[in-house]
């Protein structure tokens, strides 16, 4: 319990003085809109890491230099969330979340994840989730990566599982020309969601898949991207399960 209190303080701390903060790199984006960005990247980078050493986390990261230089769609399973602060406090450039638009909900969280290119999406909305899409694959194409969770929701089942990925996620990538990252999480529901409200000291693993570039693909391994990203993801998870 004392880390789910310390976590909780943080954040409140972090949120309260992260107002003048958003102030300074509102004035600093008026001069140099990238230096503006890319502090607010760190910031919020800084923020996930301490979170993660107060909860207790030890990652074993995989492949990390598999990811190239260039935006990117990273796509990964979803058990925790803490997948958002493992994955996104190691991004080297510009990416944005493509999170539930139920974060909207939340002032501060909400307008620092604006902040860092984030996107809201409404999964029960079919024009608005088409909406969310188009944005990404701009996004994509100005230069910030975009991670989403194709699986559209925490998957609460067995740990070595997956819910169908939404091949519709998938059109980031194709219709910018980005490359695919499938990213591979193990155990990471056992730092808080298999025992609320405890936060407790956890080995994770985090494996970065090599890159897919879908024009370089088999005709029929398009048409089936996100069953083919899904299983890469599922054989990465099962020979990483071992390692936990």
């Amino acid at each position: 319990m004392l880390r789910f209190i310390l976590v909780v303080i943080f954040l409140l701390l972090y949120f309260l003085l992260g107002i003048p903060i958003l102030g300074i790199l509102w004035l600093i984006g008026k001069v140099n809109k990238r230096s503006a960005d890319l502090a607010a990247l760190r910031i919020v980078q800084w923020g996930f890491k301490v979170i993660l050493k107060i909860s207790g986390v030890e990652v074993t990261v995989i492949g990390e230099d598999r990811v190239p230089d260039e935006p990117v769609l990273y796509v990964g399973n979803h058990r925790s969330y803490f997948d958002i602060l493992l994955t996104y406090s190691r991004c080297r450039n510009l990416t944005g979340f493509v999170a539930k638009k139920e974060m909207l909900n939340y002032p501060f969280l909400r307008t620092w994840m604006k902040r860092v290119y984030c996107l809201f999406l409404d999964r029960d909305n079919i024009r608005e989730g088409l909406k969310t899409i188009l944005t990404a694959i701009e996004q994509v194409k100005n230069g910030i990566s975009v991670f989403i969770f194709p699986e559209g929701t925490r998957n609460k089942g067995d740990e070595l599982s997956l819910l169908p990925f939404h091949a519709g996620s998938f059109k980031i990538a194709e219709k910018s020309g980005c490359p695919i990252v499938p990213v591979a999480l193990n155990n990471t529901i056992n730092i808080f969601e298999g025992h609320l409200p405890y936060i407790r000291k956890t080995h994770v693993v985090l494996e970065y898949c090599s890159p897919i570039y879908m024009n370089e693909m088999e005709k029929e391994d398009r048409k089936k991207i996100d069953v083919y990203c899904q299983k890469i993801i599922k054989d990465t998870i099962e020979k990483n399960h071992t390692l936990v």
